[in-house]
Formats: C-alpha cells, structure tokens, sequence
C-alpha cells in the first residue's frame, strides 16, 4: 500500500487472518487446573481487603473457595447475586487498582490472587451452561421505568424484576448493554459476550426492553413519572469534550468513543479505516483502548499524548503498560496548542511543554488525530434542578435518590461520588433498586 504523505486513512492494512490474531481474546479462560492452583493461593482472610475493595461487595473468598472445591455454579452464584454483570466486570474491571491491588499476597511474594480471572472462570462456566437462574418473587403490581441499559440501568433492572417488580429499559441504541457493547475495546469482551450477558439478565423475567427509544426525544421525564411507579435513569455521558483548539474540525479528527464503537461494531475489521500515523489525546482508559486498537488495526505509529504526567493519568498502571509493549508510545506533559492542517485533512498536532526557564513547542506528524478528554452529560430532557451545581452530572443522595419525587439515577450521569466504572455502575442501579424497592414497601405500609 502506497504511503500518502498527509491523509493516510485507510482500510484493510492487515489481512482478516492477522485481525483475527491481533482482537483474539487477550485474557483466555482458565482450565480447571490452573483454576484450582490459582484458587489454592486465596487465603480466605476473615475481614477480607479484597471484599472492601471491590465495590459491588462480592463474597470473593467465598467463591473462590467454592472453585477450590469443584463448586462452580456455586460461586457463579455468590458472584452474580452480588454483581449481575459479573462476567463482564470479570474482563474489565481494574482488578489491579480494587480487588487484586488489596489482595494480602501483595505483601507477600507480590503477586495477588488471580481474582479477575477466577471470577470469569465461573461466571463463563454458569453461563454457558445457563446454571445460574434467578427466580422472579410474586408480581408486586408496580412498573418502573428505567432509561439506559448500560451497567447501572441493566442491573437495576434485574434486581427489580427479582423483586417482583415490572420494568421496562429505554434506550436509544439499536442493542443493549451500554458502554459494555459500544465504548470498550473489542479484545476485552470477544464473542459477543456483551450481548449474550444481556440475554441472560432479561431471562430473569419482569423486564421489556425498547431500544431505538431516546430520552428527551421519544419520552419525556415527566410523561415517565405519571405512568411508573419509578424512574431510574442510566443515560450515561453521552457527550464528548471537544479540544476547542484551532483545526479541530479538519478531515481525519474524530472522537475516540466515536472510532471505539466504529471497531466494536464492525463485521468485518478489516473494513475500519485506520490511519496510518495516529495521535490520541487523553490520558484514560477510553484513550488506552483507542490507541491499541489503533495499532492493532495496522497504524504504523500510534501516539498516546497526555497534558499531564503518569500520575495524574486515570488510566491505570496495567492499561499503560500492556498499550507500551502494543507498540503506543505514551507522551507526557504535552499539552495541544493546535491542529494542522493540509488540503482540509490533519496533518500533525502542535505541543507546548513545559522546560525549565520556560515552554517549547514541538509538532508531531498525523493522519488520524482521536479525542479521549472526557465525555460529557448531555441535559437534553433533564430539568435543571435535577443537576449539580455545575450542571456536569445528576445530583443523587446516599440512596440514589434525585431532588424529583419518584425518581432516582445512577451510573456515570449521576454524582454519586464513585468510579466511573461498570462496577461502580453496577453497585449505583443496585442501590437505586434497593431504594425503589423500600420506597414501594413504605408506600404499601402507608397505604393500609
């Protein structure tokens, strides 16, 4: 393939083989041998840190003791009834940075417990097999409405249904599962994992989904609250923090979620365009996944660039580490100053850092340039007293609870004071539920 000096975006850079290789799953099962020698090194501790660490609370040396013992559907069961997307947060959950990074053997021969991997382990067995079903309680009369099935919206949503109550997820996506489905990397959650999690959630009953529906478009809040008993609403950071920097606007700039769901979403890889010198901006997780999957696609030269340094990145030490050795390089302290720009395409982005007696510029050539500096909530149907103060989130209390009557949120549109994190999503509908639920047993107690 001929090399364009400027605008070099194209498809087909690697043959679908070496696709293939390059988006296999990156973290493989266990076999049950090294299941149970990884089992074997789990102390079981009393008070366990790794409990504490782990937002959703999962029994961790309970079920890892259950594998020891040959217990899978067992501790799929402890998994999954603290964590319904369990099998997900196996494969994407900073297990370096929560439950691992607490775990006792750290001090020890500084090597955790392989916890991450024993909990995939399980979960994959139970639900490949369909080993794991929650039994719905009798039907409680009420409905609830729950906006988004992203973590927060999908697990709210089956703790409901256990309950006995009704739920019906809206979502603007033509599928389930939220950022699960279209915002990670493709290597983290292969064989359309994301999809087949959903499946078995609804299979619990009690829950319609209507997808292609958009809040603030299709449905009103206020329409919502006079048809539900509830409203739980999940809708994420759908907005994305624009650099505001000169030529942003040229040919070949595109937000990082933007090209991460281009590549999660594609049939074929080898259709996805890719350029062929890459710069990603940003220093999360969301920039990680961007540039590896650049590489992986066949850039020739992937850049990861951050304003700050290592320490203030969000992503974490393990997501930089394995994008070093993909072949990123990872550039600190360089903050953008412009984008430039050559017949309407990118052609390289302008850095300021800081030396000693004062600042320099240096100019890094670019085909693709991918923007991973945040996203954003987008208000649109949101009344303003519903907001923080800066209007950047949904304002919640303790319990999930908003400032409206009937209404609660959770997940990354809300200030929970949490990670933005499927597992802290995940822990934010299970909360909301478990308030939804009291509130109907109150009203219930009230009323006879």
């Amino acid at each position: 393939m001929a090399i364009k000096q400027t605008g070099d975006i194209a498809a087909h850079r690697l043959s679908s083989e070496q696709l293939s290789c390059e988006f296999g799953d990156i973290a493989p099962l266990l076999d049950p041998t090294a299941a149970a020698a990884a089992a074997s090194r789990c102390h079981y501790c009393y008070d366990a840190p790794c409990v504490q660490a782990c937002p959703t609370q999962i029994d961790i040396p309970g079920f890892i003791r259950k594998i020891g013992n040959g217990n899978l559907k067992g501790a799929a069961t402890d998994i999954l009834s603290a964590n319904p997307l369990g099998g997900m947060c196996a494969r994407v959950c900073p297990t370096e940075i929560l439950c691992e990074g607490a775990c006792v053997r750290n001090h020890q021969d500084a090597q955790p417990v392989a916890i991450g991997a024993l909990q995939r382990h399980a979960t994959d067995w139970a639900m490949g097999r369909e080993a794991v079903q929650f039994k719905r309680s009798t039907d409680s009369g009420r409905h609830v409405a729950v906006v988004g099935a992203g973590p927060a919206g999908l697990a709210c949503a089956h703790r409901l249904a256990v309950a006995g109550h009704r739920v019906t997820i809206y979502d603007a996506r033509d599928k389930g599962g939220g950022l699960n489905e279209y915002g990670i990397a493709a290597y983290k959650s292969v064989d359309d994992f994301a999809q087949r999690e959903v499946r078995w959630l609804l299979s619990v009953g009690g829950i319609e989904l209507e997808t292609g529906v958009a809040f603030g478009r299709d449905i009103a809040l206020e329409t919502l609250r006079q048809h539900h008993d509830a409203v739980f609403l999940a809708v994420g950071l759908a907005g994305a923090r624009a650099l505001e920097l000169e030529g942003e606007s040229l040919d070949g700039v595109m937000n990082a979620v933007e090209f991460i769901e281009q590549v999660r979403q594609a049939k074929d890889l080898s259709t996805v365009p890719v350029g062929r010198r890459v710069i990603v901006i940003g220093g999360g997780n969301t920039a990680v996944d961007a540039a590896v999957q650049s590489r992986k696609l066949g850039a020739t030269s992937v850049t990861m660039a951050y304003r700050r340094g290592l320490e203030s990145m969000s992503a974490t030490w393990a997501e930089r580490e394995f994008a070093q050795k993909q072949g990123v390089t990872l550039i600190t302290h360089a903050k953008p100053v412009r984008l430039i720009g050559g017949d309407r395409s990118v052609s390289g982005v302008e850095f300021e850092r800081s030396v000693k007696g004062g600042t320099e510029r240096f100019t890094l050539e670019a085909d693709m340039v991918l923007k991973a500096i945040g996203q954003t909530l987008v208000a649109l149907g949101l009344e303003r007293e519903l907001l923080t103060f800066d209007q950047s989130r949904i304002a919640v209390d303790a319990d999930m609870r908003t400032s409206l009557d009937k209404v609660w949120a959770g997940g990354d549109c809300a200030a929970s004071g949490g990670l933005d994190l499927t597992v802290q999503a995940v822990q934010d509908g299970k909360l909301a539920a478990a308030s939804i639920d009291a509130a109907f047993a109150l009203a219930a107690v009230k009323a006879a």
